[in-house]
Order: structure tokens, then C-alpha cells, then sequence
């Protein structure tokens, strides 16, 4: 902001013009005077014409052009000619090219409530919409599976050995805080239970079952859907911010072969052996309570739990896990692959594979309990 050193001075050469005097030169960062007083006289209703008088200025900045736009304005309404005339001439001409541009219709943002009626329909347009792209995705996908199967799919093994190491060895260290954690927090909850009955020797059962039966797999899932889903879909939508994906397919290369299918096909691969991982972490977080603090013996425990422990839930909580990986490496490249062109757009895509993936990381475990409880396993 600019100011004049001196006051603003009015004079009335006739009846209808005010002649506004400006004294005095403009420096930065000094408070404009105050318009209360020109207002004044431009609502009185004898002002038929403002007039300038700047003889005395020698220097003006940007806060001259904006106090002389906002005098304009008002004069506007006041439906009172400015004669801008006795201005300096580089203000004259920078006041004529404001006012020759007019404001663009639309350009300022306006917000308008969409009511209730119009909410439900463009949820149910996204809601179709987003079906219809994941159906499509998935079958490309199931297309790809067979090429895969005839051995006719393109993609390069040394990708493919990478993804296996970042899916695998590189969880290892937070799928074991993770279930050794979930196994001493399922322990110390039937033991405060268990040991009003002195059926303390039952905590074994407990975590055994339910690690090998739900929780690691379930909790292996959620763990790779923050962690390897979201790079999924951050990878995918960079490359699809610089228009690597684009560039694929000039060449002849599909993208989902090349790109998405590695990452599917090393997530499917790695989870039943995480989900074995993650089982023996949480038994072992189970022991830890189970020996330190409701005095079982190491061999009371290891005996307990290999009888509880029977095939049919292991081999349940691998299937679960299988299915848990090709839904989380599904939810992170189909965000990835449908990212927009922008850094935003690659976090929310991110945001929205984790997101997605635990949904259907849930809803899938829930169809699994309905369809075992029919089968009776």
C-alpha cells in the first residue's frame, strides 16, 4: 500500500464539480487516506463531476491506481462523471486499460448449494459410473490372467522379481510389530476373561485360532493395503502425470500387462506367505503372555496350540490371505491407473487405494464368514 505525505484536499469550483486536490507525493507502505469524506459529498446528490488536481504529485505507486478504482466505482453508482484528466498520464493509461477489459462472466468462483434431489443423483452417476471402469478393469485384468496362463503375456521378470522383494521381504518388519502386537493384545483380553474360570491353559486356543483362522490374515491385508497398495497407485499415477503410461502405449506395450499384472501377479504371491508369518508372530505374541503372566509352561502352551490349530483353519486363513492380496494389488492399480493429471490427483488416488482396499478387504471376509457358516467348516 502507498499514502501521500500531505492531506487530501477538496474544493468546489461550481456547485455540481468536486475537484479533489492530491498534495504531497506517494511512498510505500504508508496508510491510504481514508474515502469516508468523498463518499460523503458523492451521496449529498449536488456532485454532478469530480475533477483531479495533481500538480504536486511527483511520485505514485499501485495504491494511487487502486484508491482512483475504487473513486471510480463509487462515482458509478453515484451516477457521477470522473474526469481523470488532471491525473499523471501513466495512471490515465493504466485506469483506461482497467476499465476497457471488462470482468469475464463466470470468472469469479461462485458457490451454489445443489440440493438434496441433485446430491443422490450425481452420487448415483459417480457410484454407476465408478462400477462400470472397476468391471472394465477387471476384466482386462481376467484377460491378461490368460494370456499369463498361455504364456503370451509381456512384462519384464526383472520388475516382477522386484515387486516380490518389496511386497515380501521388505513387510517383513512391520507385519511382525504388527502381529506379535495383535497377538498380545488377544491374549491379555481372554486372559483377564479365562482367568475367572481357571481355563487360563484356553488362551492358546484362543490366539491360536483366531490368528490362523482371521487376524493375520485380515490384519496382513490391512497392512499391505496402507503400505504396498498406496505405492501401487502413487507409482502408477506419477507415471501417469508424466505421461509414461501414454508414452507405453505409442509404443505398442499394454499397460496393464507391462504395468499392472507384475504387481498383481507379486502381491498374490507373497501374502499366503506373509499370512503364515504373520500367524507365527502373533502365536508368539500369545506365548509371551501366556508364559510371562498366567504361569504356563513353554510345552503346555506349544502342546495347547498345535491342538487347537487344525488344517482346515490354516488352510482357510491362507485362502483368505491369497484373496486379501489380489484385492489390495487390485484396489491400489485400478486408483493408480484411473489418476488424473495432476500432484493432487496422485495423493488422493493413493488415499483412495488404501481406502478401497480395506473395504473390500472386509466385505470379502465377510462373504467368507457367511459362505463357511452354510458349509459348516
Amino acid at each position: 500500500m502507498a499514502s501521500m505525505q500531505s492531506e487530501m484536499q477538496f474544493s468546489h469550483p461550481i456547485d455540481e464539480v468536486l475537484q479533489i486536490s492530491l498534495l504531497g507525493s506517494w511512498k510505500i507502505q504508508e496508510k491510504l487516506p481514508p474515502v469516508a469524506d468523498i463518499q460523503k459529498e458523492l451521496e449529498g446528490g449536488s456532485i454532478q463531476r469530480v475533477t483531479f488536481n495533481t500538480e504536486g504529485i511527483t511520485d505514485w505507486d499501485t495504491g494511487l491506481l487502486t484508491f482512483l478504482r475504487g473513486l471510480l466505482d463509487r462515482c458509478e453508482k453515484s451516477n457521477v462523471e470522473a474526469d481523470f484528466s488532471g491525473l499523471p498520464e501513466g495512471a490515465q493509461k493504466l485506469l483506461r486499460l482497467a476499465s476497457a477489459v471488462p470482468e469475464r462472466k463466470g470468472a469469479r468462483r461462485e458457490f451454489v448449494r445443489d440440493s438434496f434431489l441433485t446430491q443422490v443423483g450425481n452420487a448415483t452417476i459417480d457410484l454407476v459410473k465408478s462400477s462400470g471402469e472397476m468391471l472394465g478393469f477387471l476384466g482386462e485384468a481376467f484377460r491378461v490372467f490368460l494370456l499369463f496362463l498361455r504364456g503370451k503375456a509381456r512384462y519384464r521378470r526383472s520388475d516382477l522379481v522386484q515387486i516380490i522383494q518389496d511386497c515380501g521381504a521388505d513387510a517383513l518388519p512391520i507385519v511382525t510389530l504388527i502381529s506379535v502386537l495383535v497377538g498380545l493384545i488377544l491374549a491379555f483380553v481372554g486372559a483377564v476373561q479365562l482367568k475367572q474360570f481357571g481355563a487360563q491353559i484356553y488362551v492358546a486356543d484362543l490366539v491360536g485360532i483366531a490368528m490362523v483362522r482371521e487376524m493375520g490374515a485380515i490384519m496382513t491385508g490391512i497392512i499391505m493395503a496402507g503400505r504396498t497398495g498406496a505405492a501401487f497407485a502413487a507409482q502408477l499415477g506419477t507415471m501417469q502425470v508424466n505421461e509414461e503410461i501414454d508414452a507405453l502405449s505409442t509404443f505398442g506395450f499394454s499397460p496393464m500387462e507391462f504395468l499392472v499384472w507384475p504387481r498383481m501377479l507379486a502381491l498374490a504371491l507373497m501374502m499366503p506367505l506373509l499370512c503364515v508369518y504373520a500367524d507365527l508372530m502373533g502365536i508368539l505374541g500369545g506365548l509371551l503372555i501366556g508364559v510371562g503372566m498366567l504361569d504356563i509352561s513353554l510345552i503346555q502352551y506349544f502342546n495347547q496350540t498345535r491342538d487347537a490349530i487344525s488344517l482346515t483353519n490354516f488352510s482357510i486363513g491362507i485362502i483368505k490371505g491369497s484373496v486379501f492380496g489380489v484385492l489390495v494389488a487390485f484396489s491400489g492399480c485400478l486408483r493408480g491407473m484411473e489418476c488424473g493429471r495432476s500432484a493432487s490427483a496422485v495423493g488422493f488416488a493413493a488415499t483412495s487405494a488404501v481406502v478401497t482396499g480395506i473395504v473390500l478387504i472386509i466385505v470379502s471376509d465377510a462373504i467368507f464368514a457367511v459362505i463357511l457358516e452354510a458349509l459348516g467348516v
